[in-house]
C-alpha cells in the first residue's frame, strides 16, 4: 500500500528458553497450534468448554456469544454469576482456605499477611455495611485508594452486591476525581485519609472533599475512609464513615448477590487521544474468564507461586492481575503500597528474595529507571541479591526495547526465566499477544504470537491484510469474552473509535504493528504516533529503541512537529545515563546519536532536533505523555490537563535543543 507504516525492524536474534512447562500453562507449540485449530473450527464448543470449566454458575448459560448486535457483542448472556465467589468463596472448599491470598508491604517496610478466609471475611463484613447503607446492585462507586489490602477488600464488596465500581488512581488531582464522578454517576466513594508512597504522606480524603465542592455531585450519599494515616482530617459526619466502624459488629458472611453475565462489573477510565477520558465498560462473567484464562496460560501457574505484579489497581493492569485474576486462582501474591526507587532502587530485588517472589510482572519503564540506578550504584545492581526464586518474568505497559529486554532476561531472571511481553490494552481485558513459556524461541522486543482464540492481524487502511515484514493497523478480526462492551455513556464514540466501519468493523487497537516471516508481532507505536516524513511512514518506538540501544541513552520519547520542508521531521527527547550534557558535549552526542540512528534505521529516521532532559513527563503509572512532548516540541504553551502527571517540575529540564 502506498502509505504504509514502513518497518526498519532488524532484530532477528533468538533466544531458546529452555524452560519446561510444569504449571497450567500451555505445554508444548503443538499444543498451541492445536488450540488455534480449535477455536477456529469449533468456536462456541472452544469457549463454552473453558466457561463451564474455569467459572462457577448460579445459572448456567445456554448462548455462548450473541453477537446479533455487532459490535455490542454479549457473551453468556443468559447465564448468571458473582465474580467474588469465584474469586473467594470457591478457596473455602478446594484447600486454600488457610493459604495466603495477599503478602501486604507498606511503604516503610511493614509486612501484613491475610489468607482466602480472612480475606473473605472482610469483604463479607464490608458487603454487609455497604448493604446497611442502602447500597445494591446498579448503584456506581469510586474507589480512590493506596494500595492495600483495603482497596482490595472494597473492590469485592462492591462485586458481591453487583455495585458497579470505577477504581481511580490515588495520585490523580481532584479535578480528574470530580470529572469521573460525574460521568459514572457514582453515588458512592471509597477512599483514604493519606497513602503513603516514597516517604511522604500524600492526602486523599482532601481530594475527594475538594472534587466533591467542585459541583453538581449531590449524588455521592456517603464518604467511606480507611483509616491510613490517622491524622486528622475534615469530616462531614452526615456523609463520611470510617471504614473500620463501618465492618465493625457485622455478620462474617454476606449473601452474595448473582447478576447477569453482562452486568458490568467495572468501569476504567482511560485517556483518549484528545486527552479526555473514557469510561471503558467491563462485564462481569466474559471479563473474569478471559482474566483466569490468560493467568494461567502467561505464567504457567503453580499452586505454589507466589506472584507479584507492581501495578496499582488504579490501571487495567491492577484489576486483572492483582485484584481479580491471581485471586481467581487462588495464588498467593505480594502488594506493595510504595514505588521501586524507596528508600532506594534495590526495593524490587529486595523484596523479591524476602518474599520468594517466582512471577515478576513489571512495567519497562521501572526497568529501565532500575538499569541507570545500578549503572550509578553497583549496590543496588540486582546481582547483589538472591533473584533464585524467580521463574517467569514479565513486561507490560509499552513495548519493552531489545536492549531493555536484554538486561532484565540477564540481570533479573539470570537468563533462565522466560519473559512474557505482554501486548494489551485496557479496552482488552487481559493479554492478547504474548510469548507463552511453551515457545522454542523468544525474539527480544516482539510480543510473539495470539493467544489461542485471538484473531490479530495487521491491515491497510481498507481492512485488507498487508503481507509480512510491512507496517499496518494491528486489528482482532474476531470477538473474545474479555473485550470492552461499551464506552460508558457514549455508545458512539465506542463504535467509532474501536470498530470503523471502513476496517470490516474489526477491533482497532490504535496501534501501528508488522508481523515477521515467523508469525511474530511487533508493535511500532500508537497510530497517532506515527511519522510521516518525506512521504515516509515511521512508527516512533523503532526509532526510540534505536536510541536506548546506544550505550550512553537511558530513555528516549520520539514526536513529530511540522516541518516546512518533509511535512514532519522527527524531534526526539533523551535522558541520557550520565548527567545531562551540555554546550559542546551536548553537540557532540547530538551528532553521535543521529549517526547511529541512520546506521541502526536510515537517513530518513534520524531526529531533525535532539532535546535533551534530566527526565521524562510520564503520568504516575509510568506512560510517557506524548502529547505534552508535542506541546514543547512546536513551542506551544502547556494548556492542557497535567494533573495525571508525576512531576510538574519536568518542564524546566528541556532548554536545549541541537
Amino acid at each position: 500500500m502506498s502509505n504504509a507504516i514502513q518497518s526498519f525492524l532488524t532484530e532477528n536474534k533468538v533466544l531458546n528458553t529452555n524452560y519446561n512447562v510444569s504449571g497450567e500453562s500451555i505445554s508444548s507449540y503443538e499444543s498451541y497450534k492445536k488450540l488455534c485449530l480449535e477455536v477456529e473450527n469449533n468456536f462456541d464448543e472452544f469457549w463454552s468448554g473453558y466457561a463451564t470449566d474455569l467459572l462457577s454458575w448460579s445459572k448456567i448459560f445456554t448462548k455462548v456469544l450473541d453477537d446479533s448486535n455487532k459490535p455490542h457483542y454479549k457473551w453468556f448472556v443468559d447465564g448468571s454469576m458473582n465474580v467474588t465467589v469465584n474469586c473467594l468463596d470457591i478457596h473455602l472448599t478446594n484447600g486454600n482456605a488457610n493459604k495466603i491470598a495477599i503478602i501486604f508491604e507498606s511503604d516503610d517496610g511493614e509486612v501484613l499477611k491475610i489468607t482466602y478466609k480472612d480475606l473473605l471475611k472482610r469483604v463479607c463484613k464490608f458487603a454487609n455495611g455497604l448493604k446497611n447503607l442502602g447500597y445494591k446492585i446498579g448503584d456506581k462507586c469510586i474507589i480512590y485508594m493506596p494500595m492495600s489490602i483495603e482497596v482490595i477488600v472494597a473492590m469485592h464488596a462492591c462485586a458481591r452486591l453487583g455495585i458497579i465500581h470505577s477504581v481511580v488512581f490515588g495520585g490523580f488531582s481532584s479535578k480528574s476525581l470530580h470529572e469521573r464522578i460525574l460521568d459514572i454517576g457514582a453515588s458512592l466513594i471509597i477512599t483514604s485519609d493519606y497513602q503513603k508512597r516514597g516517604g511522604k504522606k500524600i492526602p486523599l480524603k482532601a481530594a475527594v472533599d475538594a472534587a466533591i465542592i467542585s459541583g453538581n455531585c449531590e449524588s455521592i450519599k456517603n464518604v467511606i475512609v480507611y483509616k491510613r494515616a490517622g491524622d486528622d482530617i475534615n469530616w462531614l459526619s452526615s456523609r463520611d464513615l470510617w471504614m473500620d466502624d463501618l465492618e465493625k459488629n457485622q455478620l462474617d458472611y454476606c449473601e452474595p448477590v448473582f447478576v447477569n453475565s453482562e452486568h458490568p462489573l467495572f468501569v476504567l477510565y482511560t485517556s483518549g487521544s484528545t486527552g479526555k477520558p473514557k469510561g471503558i465498560q467491563h462485564s462481569s462473567a466474559g471479563y473474569l474468564l478471559w482474566a483466569k484464562m490468560t493467568m494461567r496460560w502467561t505464567f504457567d501457574i503453580r499452586g505454589d507461586d507466589v506472584f507479584w505484579c507492581t501495578a496499582d489497581v488504579g490501571w487495567i493492569t491492577g484489576h486483572t492481575y492483582i485484584a481479580y485474576g491471581p485471586l481467581s486462582m487462588g495464588l498467593t501474591q505480594v502488594i506493595f503500597e510504595g514505588i521501586p526507587t524507596y528508600p532506594n532502587s534495590a526495593r524490587f530485588w529486595k523484596m523479591i528474595e524476602r518474599h520468594k517472589v517466582s512471577i515478576f510482572y513489571t512495567a519497562p519503564t521501572a526497568i529501565r529507571s532500575l538499569i541507570k540506578s545500578s549503572d550509578n550504584d553497583r549496590s543496588v545492581h540486582p546481582d547483589n541479591f538472591d533473584l533464585s526464586s524467580l521463574r517467569i518474568l514479565g513486561s507490560v505497559g509499552e513495548p519493552i526495547s531489545p536492549d531493555t529486554w536484554r538486561w532484565y532476561y540477564k540481570n533479573v531472571g539470570n537468563e533462565n526465566c522466560p519473559i512474557a511481553d505482554t501486548w494489551w490494552q485496557t479496552e482488552t481485558g487481559g493479554h492478547m499477544i504474548t510469548p507463552l513459556p511453551c515457545l522454542n524461541y523468544l525474539k527480544p522486543g516482539s510480543c510473539s504470537l495470539p493467544l489461542p482464540g485471538i484473531c490479530a492481524a495487521v491491515v491497510d487502511e481498507s481492512g485488507e491484510d498487508v503481507p509480512n515484514s510491512t507496517g499496518g493497523f494491528l486489528v482482532i478480526k474476531k470477538p473474545w469474552p474479555g473485550m470492552i462492551r461499551n464506552i460508558w455513556g457514549n455508545t458512539d464514540r465506542f463504535i467509532t473509535s474501536y470498530f470503523p466501519e471502513e476496517l470490516h468493523g474489526y477491533y482497532l487497537a490504535g496501534d501501528g504493528a508488522q508481523r515477521d516471516n515467523d508469525g511474530y508481532f511487533w508493535i511500532m507505536g500508537r497510530i497517532d504516533d506515527v511519522l510521516n516524513v518525506s512521504g515516509h511512514r515511521l512508527g516512533t518506538m523503532e526509532i526510540e529503541s534505536a536510541l536506548v540501544s546506544h550505550s550512553k541513552v537511558s530513555e528516549a520519547a520520539v514526536i513529530g512537529r511540522s516541518d516546512d520542508t518533509t511535512g514532519e521531521a522527527v524531534v526526539a527527547f533523551i535522558v541520557m545515563k550520565g548527567e545531562r550534557p551540555y554546550n559542546d558535549e551536548a553537540i557532540n552526542i547530538a551528532k553521535e546519536l543521529r549517526n547511529w540512528i541512520a546506521c541502526e534505521i536510515g537517513p530518513i529516521a534520524k531526529p531533525k532536533d535532539i532535546i535533551f532532559g534530566d527526565s521524562l513527563p510520564k503520568t504516575r503509572s509510568g506512560k510517557i505523555m506524548r502529547r505534552l512532548l508535542r506541546a514543547i516540541a512546536n513551542g506551544e504553551n502547556i494548556n492542557q490537563d497535567t494533573s495525571t502527571i508525576e512531576n510538574m517540575s519536568i518542564f524546566d529540564n528541556f532548554s536545549i535543543t541541537f
